[in-house]
């Protein structure tokens, strides 16, 4: 069952990161004593440990989770890119998936940022691009761009050479180095220049070249592309071992969920906080990227053969990628210089539980 304290309750107070909320709980007596003992219990609950299965101890770990309600963790998010950012997130889905029962990916671990697409281009007129039906080169003035500012110049050199450095005859390149030097490119970048390159327009006269520009911005020859295709599920399942990708696959499924009912097709209502998750998985096994045809045609590397039973469930997992209609509206609002509503916000949709409740977690 998926909780709606987690989800819907927007009533809390500030919350505080998840490292300091742990910090804060340990100096006090009961908080950690009851933190300690929770973290046993989910110990214990993954690897079917018996002590947790008798009536004394399964009270005592309802007795801890409680507590955990009250405390300064309940609600701690993480930032991306901060400082310990992968014990950030160890800790917070330590604290979800005691409270929550589960491992849905519907909920984000990083503290909302609530950007608009409207400020971005209010600080990036040269970003602030033309609609593609222009005769203008979006990709590569955005390219241009980005050597002009040393920020973006600096994180770019320094992805761009592990990503093309082969390491030897089998090897094009060391992709774990890749990944980190990406992850940081997008983390450190302002979105006027990262989103520049990796979201730009491109003019219906020079669709061919200009598109094979802008999906060759990972370098996805070592990012993006390996020897063979895996199924999304197996994916998936890699990615939720990995604390960063699978927050950031979290982050993702929550701000680009879809909407029929909205005119934006999202159902937060935010194009920009959609694209800044889709970039955030840039740089981990999950990384997605345009795939060679015209158009906004995005998927990670896998496919869904060989799914078997499980095939309706991994064909809508790829399905959130490649007709994402959220993620697709978000991109050409970008590309073509506009926003939700026309530079007007509007009020998010609330996330429905039961409608979380109901969706397949791979």
């Amino acid at each position: 069952m998926f909780m709606c304290f987690l989800c819907c309750d927007s009533s809390r107070p500030v919350r505080l990161d998840c490292v300091k909320a742990s910090e804060q709980c340990l100096k006090e007596y009961s908080c950690s004593t009851k933190y300690r003992t929770m973290r046993q219990c989910v110990a214990g609950r993954e690897s079917n440990f018996s002590a947790v299965t008798g009536p004394e101890a399964q009270g005592e770990c309802r007795s801890a989770i409680d507590a955990m309600k009250q405390s300064p963790l309940y609600n701690c998010r993480c930032r991306r890119g901060m400082k310990k950012e992968k014990n950030c997130l160890r800790i917070f889905w330590s604290i979800f998936q005691s409270l929550q029962g589960n491992d849905l990916l519907e909920y984000s671990p990083y503290e909302p940022v609530n950007s608009r697409l409207s400020d971005i281009f209010r600080l990036a007129p040269i970003i602030a691009a033309e609609p593609a039906s222009t005769k203008e080169n979006n990709c590569l003035n955005a390219a241009k761009a980005c050597n002009l500012n040393d920020t973006c110049k600096k994180y770019r050199s320094a992805y761009i050479n592990p990503c093309t450095s082969r390491v030897s005859a089998s090897e094009v390149c060391n992709k774990r180095k890749c990944h980190k030097a990406l992850r940081q490119f997008f983390d450190k970048v302002p979105p006027k220049y990262s989103y520049g390159m990796l979201f730009c327009s491109c003019p219906a006269g020079d669709q061919t070249a200009c598109a094979e520009r802008r999906r060759q911005t990972i370098v996805p020859v070592c990012s993006y592309e390996d020897k063979d295709k895996p199924n999304c599920l197996t994916l998936q399942n890699t990615c939720k071992t990995n604390y960063i990708c699978r927050s950031r696959l979290a982050d993702f499924i929550s701000n680009c969920q879809p909407e029929a009912r909205s005119i934006s097709g999202c159902l937060r209502e935010n194009y920009a906080d959609c694209l800044l998750s889709y970039s955030g998985l840039i740089g981990t096994v999950m990384t997605p990227n345009y795939v060679r045809s015209l158009g906004i045609s995005l998927s990670p590397w896998c496919d869904c053969s060989s799914s078997g039973n499980s095939k309706p469930d991994c064909d809508k997992f790829a399905e959130f990628f490649t007709n994402n209609r959220c993620l697709r509206n978000a991109i050409q609002a970008f590309g073509n210089g506009t926003d939700v509503g026309v530079w007007q916000p509007q009020p998010p949709i609330q996330p429905n539980c039961s409608r979380a409740q109901h969706h397949p977690e791979g």
